[in-house]
């Protein structure tokens, strides 16, 4: 199987590696707690924009592949549901 490609994700982990990095900064200056919990929550969340992101592909193209019959569909679907319960 061919795996569907993920690099227009690059520049969105790329920011967010900057928004760790600013955090990090923030607590090294001791900023505002506040503050620093809300560029923690703004990066948690980016995080989870990506993850759904490459979710919806696999979902999209992976899985959508296991059904039309080129790919064992039952062991895709155990592997999704692994996956949510992580």
């Amino acid at each position: 199987m061919k795996h569907p490609c993920h690099k227009n994700q690059i520049s969105s982990l790329r920011r967010i590696k900057g928004q760790v990095e600013g955090i990090e900064r923030m607590i090294d200056q001791g900023k505002y707690c506040v503050d620093i919990l809300n560029q923690i929550k703004a990066t948690k969340n980016a995080i989870s924009s990506v993850e759904g992101k490459v979710l919806k592909t696999h979902l999209q193209e992976c899985i959508k592949e296991s059904f039309s019959g080129k790919d064992d569909s039952d062991k895709k679907i155990t592997e999704i549901i692994k996956l949510l319960k992580r």
